[in-house]
């Protein structure tokens, strides 16, 4: 058992280093997306398993729940990507670079020098069609100084976005969100206030009926077998 959970956790960590080592910046928006995801699932299993919480609240909370999540969610991937995306199209351009960056650009002609005519034709370090990782000696000569930089660049700007994703874009969006559903729910109460002044049956409850058959299955033989959980 102890080599059969070393060699899976050597895979783990080969897999993460193979698509976030180079990649700080991406490993760091998903790992918060993914943190966003889990404690969503969690604010929503706490509503759904609460015995202590009326049907009728849950046909309000449940949708409420996981439009907030979606909001949250969409939000902060959004932002938080857009910026680092931002961040590393500023290095692979070279409208910011290191000294050292700078110099090895120069001795290629690829830096515009002040009152230097343009050749045509040719782009140059700065323009937002021009692309560092492209060069012909990239992986050679500019690969060892441009990586750490853009590296540490994605991983600023990532940060960035995600305070000011969780701190502002969406606590403003949830708001909204929020003050949409709450109209929408206010118009549900009065309908079912109007239904039960006028002694007409209540609309039938979609959640509740989805929420009930959710509940059965969990504690049926589809997941337990006398006693037994099968996994």
């Amino acid at each position: 058992m102890t080599f059969s959970l070393n060699h899976s956790w050597n895979v783990i960590k080969a897999a993460i280093y193979k698509h976030y080592g180079e990649n700080p910046g991406t490993m760091l928006v998903h790992t918060a997306t993914l943190g966003w995801i889990l404690s969503s699932a969690a604010q929503l299993s706490a509503v759904i398993f609460n015995d202590k919480i009326s049907p009728e609240q849950k046909m309000f909370l449940i949708p409420q729940e996981i439009g907030d999540a979606a909001v949250n969610i969409f939000s902060f991937y959004t932002l938080t990507s857009g910026v680092k995306y931002i961040g590393k199209k500023l290095t692979q351009t070279a409208k910011i670079r290191t000294p050292e960056l700078t110099k090895i650009l120069k001795e290629r002609g690829l830096i515009l020098e002040k009152g230097e005519k343009r050749v045509p034709g040719k782009t140059y370090a700065g323009d937002w069609d021009f692309n560092v990782t492209r060069l012909d000696d990239y992986k050679e000569t500019i690969s060892p100084v441009y990586k750490p930089f853009n590296n540490g660049a994605e991983v600023v700007t990532g940060l960035l976005g995600s305070i000011v994703s969780s701190n502002v874009l969406t606590p403003m969006a949830r708001n909204v969100y929020a003050a949409k559903k709450q109209q929408d729910m206010l118009a549900r109460v009065e309908e079912i206030k109007r239904r039960r002044e006028n002694n007409l049956p209540d609309a039938p409850n979609p959640v509740k009926v989805s929420l009930d058959k959710f509940r059965n299955a969990a504690y049926s033989h589809t997941f337990y077998n006398s006693g037994n959980m099968k996994i």
